[in-house]
């Protein structure tokens, strides 16, 4: 039987109706996931649900007013166009808040579908059962002479509230960065930390960390009294420089930075290449250590690996404390989300933290953007976070994390990376030139891929499976043992996993 053209005039739709009205909300259902496609009707679409006819008139409803408003603007003519289509005496769709077990249309906060509005309002939402920040942004930006006489701030970053030690989580690959970083907060240009120069790879916390010591020596409660600090990027640094230069103001611009107590320079690697700025920043650093004054310094390589530096520069960089920041560990990423969703007040299930620390392994600045998208929607859908949304709401990211690791692309990259040839991986070569880079790449494969140890054993000349243990067993060892030889293999897990 077909219904398109039925009357349902009753203010409220009689029980004999209910079957004809479901079977052709089913059928407007179908054809507007057909139109919009599949993933749009999930995000937007999916938790409409019907709540009668009345008149000319369609009720609809859905969880949110934020939803309600987006599916207003964005659906409603073709929601409206699809039930004339069924049911032609249907004059508008109306959409309300609420939900079959909710409240009625009658008493809901209902809108017309048509005509749409024509200003957008906005709104900002806040996490649900959010702490109230305790700290505003601290401002710790010197004030620079104009050449017109006058003073105005420096463009330099203000203090973030969220980077201070007590939101830094720690675990086995930044323990040793943030003990240095502690240190130089309780007791600036101690003996053997001055400079301290913090290094790794993006979004591994070295400006948290800078923030954090910056927040500690500007407390006005601190003992001894709050001290005096300069905080800039390094190319903050170029261009205050290169403005003084311009203005006849140089001898002011060393004043300034010569009267903080302590100086701090984000990102240094945007010096390479800069010889003029490189020479300033050199003999600032003389003479702020020279007086006693602390310096930490922030690059995403160590002060010897920063080939484009002066020598000069380097070597003094160096002769105080250097502290890198390894790639996180799955242990940490899940300790990093769970302080962080426990700070927005929300209980995610330790199914979803585990399964974000094992698709998401980059960097912490990705790990923290995907949990807030997740908990942005369950708070705008009103949605609980399951596994189930987390991969339906992060499905782009997820993807661009699914790249499969091969055992021949590590057998390239080491062999690149230690400069042997590629067939020495499959060769019966026992040197220990050939021998130790092959052991890598075994380890790389069983940390990286999911083949078994016959299997990586086969790629690398058809050796036993206990070879493979071997070289296993004997990289780790290596790695706790010696530092540098560590760093190497972390930079190739990098590299592949990039």
């Amino acid at each position: 039987m077909d219904y398109r053209g039925a009357s349902f005039v009753n203010d409220v739709t009689p029980s004999s109706a209910a079957p004809q009205l479901a079977t052709i909300w089913a059928r407007v259902r179908g054809r507007l996931q057909q139109q919009v496609g599949e993933v749009e009707y999930r995000t937007w679409l999916r938790q409409m649900t019907m709540a009668g006819i009345s008149g000319d008139e369609v009720t609809v409803l859905l969880p949110t007013r934020f939803l309600r408003d987006w599916v207003r603007s964005h659906y409603g003519e073709l929601l409206t166009t699809l039930w004339q289509a069924e049911t032609p005496n249907v004059r508008r769709v109306v959409l309300n808040v609420g939900s079959e077990a909710g409240e009625s249309p009658a008493n809901a906060l209902a809108e017309s579908v048509s005509p749409a509005p024509k200003t957008a309002e906005l709104h900002y939402f806040e996490p649900r059962h959010a702490e109230p920040r305790t700290a505003e942004p601290r401002s710790i930006e010197p004030r620079w002479a104009d050449p017109r006489g006058d003073e105005r701030p420096a463009d330099a970053a203000t203090l973030d509230p969220r980077f201070t030690f007590e939101s830094f989580v720690v675990g086995k690959p930044n323990e040793f960065a943030c003990a240095c970083a502690r240190r130089v907060a309780e007791l600036p240009a101690s003996q053997g930390f001055n400079p301290l120069f913090l290094y790794g790879g993006v979004g591994l916390g070295k400006t948290h960390l800078m923030h954090a010591i910056a927040w500690e020596l500007t407390d006005p409660k601190r003992p001894g009294g709050p001290l005096t600090v300069t905080y800039m990027s390094a190319e903050r640094f170029m261009y205050r420089f290169i403005a003084a230069i311009r203005a006849n103001a140089t001898i002011d611009f060393k004043e300034q930075l010569r009267a903080s107590h302590v100086l701090m320079i984000d990102d240094l690697q945007f010096l390479v290449g800069k010889d003029a700025t490189q020479e300033e920043f050199f003999h600032t650093f003389n003479a702020l250590v020279d007086a006693g004054r602390q310096i930490v310094v922030s690059a995403d390589k160590s002060p010897a690996d920063l080939s484009g530096l002066e020598e000069r520069v380097r070597t003094r960089l160096g002769c105080g404390m250097v502290a890198d920041l390894h790639a996180t560990t799955f242990e940490l990423r899940v300790s990093i989300l769970g302080a962080k969703a426990a700070k927005a007040g929300l209980d995610i299930p330790p199914k979803v933290l585990e399964f974000l620390s094992h698709k998401i392994t980059s960097n912490v600045r990705e790990l923290e953007g995907a949990l807030n998208r997740l908990i942005a929607h369950a708070n705008l859908f009103n949605r609980s976070i399951t596994l189930e949304t987390t991969q339906e709401v992060l499905h782009d990211i997820l993807k661009a994390h699914d790249r499969r690791v091969t055992i021949e692309e590590i057998q390239r990259r080491v062999a690149e990376h230690y400069n042997i040839r590629l067939t020495d991986m499959a060769s019966p070569r026992r040197a220990r030139a050939v021998a130790r880079p092959r052991q890598v790449a075994m380890y790389l494969a069983k940390q990286l891929t999911s083949r078994s140890l016959p299997e990586i054993g086969r790629k690398f000349g058809n050796r036993d499976h206990t070879t493979v243990m071997h070289a296993v067993s004997r990289v780790g060892e290596l790695m706790a043992v010696e530092a540098a030889f560590a760093e190497d293999v972390e930079l190739l897990r990098r590299m592949l996993e990039s």
